[in-house]
């Protein structure tokens, strides 16, 4: 049997959203948050469709009106209700690998990043997506905790992650460290595991995700966060991580080509002042463009510039997210990408050439 994980620039059917409600922890700002939504839908519409989960049908008729309004051609959006907790797509959304020449969803068990926050209908959305017939590819279950935001792959057989998030004690307590990566080569096909020992992000509830740290770009490519002000607390632990990438050799024994993104200046929550986790490695690849998030910070025209060079065949596209981060996260986080061949009819468009 042949298996792979696919990589973030596979060709994709959509992006998959869920919107937030004010019952959810996004209440008081719940307008700030849904503009950020709005101008990603507009964002990737230009490229290809976006598939969102809304919690009614006022909500999803709301919607329609105002896409409408933005001039997004209703081909582009599709619209499923089902109830969440919250908005994290990347970590509650399903994982597409390719079996055998096809499109596999696996369902990993979600848990509110080992029990931090309800989770219980986050847990059940995929499957609720399932039941409505959005899907046209097989989903399968699986009771290994585990979110998409916390692997990388390169989509040649090489899986990139971080110890403090896969092998921590509140996600899988009773796998050893080999039976993780076991599970990991059987479900992805991957053949190596790379793990990081070092990088943090303060503010950052998920226990190290690597999507906030370090990022292919392509298979030889790798783009991460560094730091170089030394009075900044999280120095150490990003030049700690930087030696470790560097001593990375991707599986021909080459080292990877690193590409370093800058630090924006500290990002504090406006009502009790804790430290906010702005990164720029929270970007977003989509079929012939790559989302960016930014935080009206300095250091934005650096980073576009950085990974315009990383991604020279893709638009780059800046989004603000200085909403998002309220909520401990960033623009990859909200998302999660469907491999092209996902979704049943009616379907994204699938005219974009894989890049």
């Amino acid at each position: 049997m042949s298996q792979r994980l696919f990589p973030e620039w596979y060709p994709q059917d959509a992006i998959q959203l869920t919107w937030p409600t004010r019952e959810s922890d996004w209440a008081p700002q719940l307008e700030r948050i849904e503009a950020t939504l709005e101008a990603m839908v507009v964002a990737i519409a230009r490229y290809q469709g976006v598939l969102i989960t809304v919690p009614d049908q006022s909500t999803r008729e709301r919607l329609a009106a105002t896409f409408a309004n933005l001039g997004i051609t209703a081909d582009r959006v599709r619209m499923v209700e089902a109830p969440a907790d919250d908005t994290w797509a990347r970590d509650h959304g399903p994982i597409g690998v390719e079996r055998d020449g096809k499109v596999v969803l696996l369902d990993y068990t979600f848990t509110g990043w080992g029990g931090k926050f309800p989770a219980q209908r986050d847990n059940a959305l995929t499957q609720c997506l399932a039941a409505s017939g959005t899907f046209v590819t097989a989903v399968e279950s699986r009771d290994m905790v585990l979110e998409g935001g916390g692997i990388e792959t390169d989509g040649q057989g090489t899986l990139l992650t971080t110890e403090a998030c896969l092998l921590n004690e509140n996600r899988n307590p009773q796998l050893s460290r080999d039976e993780v990566e076991a599970r990991l080569r059987a479900d992805f096909g991957v053949e190596r595991v790379l793990w990081l020992k070092h990088g943090h992000l303060e503010g950052d509830d998920t226990d190290s995700h690597i999507d906030t740290l370090a990022r292919f770009c392509d298979p030889q490519t790798i783009a991460y966060v560094r730091c170089n002000d030394r009075d900044d607390p999280h120095h150490a632990a990003l030049a700690a991580m930087e030696e470790e990438l560097l001593a990375l050799r991707q599986s021909n024994g080459a080292p990877y080509r690193l590409v370093a993104l800058p630090w924006p200046k500290p990002c504090f929550d406006p009502e009790d002042g804790h430290r906010l986790p702005a990164t720029y490695a929270n970007f977003l690849i989509i079929n012939g463009a790559v989302l960016v998030p930014t935080y009206a910070d300095a250091a934005d025209a650096q980073a576009l510039r950085t990974l315009a060079e990383a991604f020279p065949d893709r638009d780059i596209v800046p989004i603000d997210c200085r909403s998002v981060i309220r909520q401990h996260g960033s623009l990859h986080c909200l998302t999660m990408q469907l491999p092209r061949g996902t979704l049943a009819a009616p379907g994204a468009p699938q005219d974009d050439e894989e890049r």
